[in-house]
């Protein structure tokens, strides 16, 4: 029997900020594989920078330790966890809540709950004094749209002069550069696409 998950990944890495951008990367480049729009993209590397960014400010503060993150695709959703065994949280309730930090000296806003909570469809936490936390989010990722990919063969199009629809076989008159009507490309695509 396959998993229960079409894929999964897992990353360990030291708690030093340079690694922020990197788990971000790392997260992302797996997501793609959904297809995900530049938004979605955007909204999962935000949350999960939020995340490792409070494992690394909060959850280690001054010492050193190992950052996890898996990551879970089923169907069109991603699920992302982020895991320190940190110092943890003494009130995950007041923690997420707008404004509110434990390191003010540092100029945190308070805000990495608030973001991640707007960015992703479901965040859990679950922290421990003395154990750590670990950050749940979910996300799931919405198909392309039509529009999105016809504009894709009308890129084509204008770059090739030529386009041949590979589902229907039907081919599309050849268009001269200097006089591209985009509206009618559209048209004629949705015509053959029969949409």
């Amino acid at each position: 029997m396959k998993g229960l998950y079409d894929n999964e990944m897992k990353l360990e890495f030291s708690s030093k900020t340079c690694n922020e951008a990197f788990a971000r990367i790392a997260v992302a480049a797996f997501v793609s594989q959904l297809d995900p729009t530049i938004d979605e993209l955007s909204d999962i590397k935000t949350a999960v920078s939020e995340a490792v960014t409070n494992s690394i400010i909060h959850g280690y503060s001054d010492t050193d330790g190992i950052v996890k993150i898996e990551a879970k695709i089923y169907l069109d959703t991603v699920q992302i966890e982020i895991i320190d065994n940190g110092k943890g949280i003494e009130d995950v309730e007041m923690a997420m809540r707008p404004l509110y930090t434990s390191k003010p000296d540092l100029e945190r806003s308070g805000m990495g709950f608030t973001i991640m909570e707007s960015f992703m469809d479901e965040i859990r936490v679950e922290s421990a004094l003395g154990f750590g936390t670990k950050v749940f989010m979910k996300k799931k990722i919405s198909a392309k749209s039509e529009e999105s990919v016809d504009e894709e063969k009308v890129e084509y199009m204008k770059n090739d002069n030529e386009y041949i629809d590979s589902e229907n076989k039907k081919e599309v008159e050849n268009v001269s550069k200097e006089n591209v009507d985009l509206e009618k490309i559209k048209n004629d695509i949705k015509t053959i696409l029969g949409a």
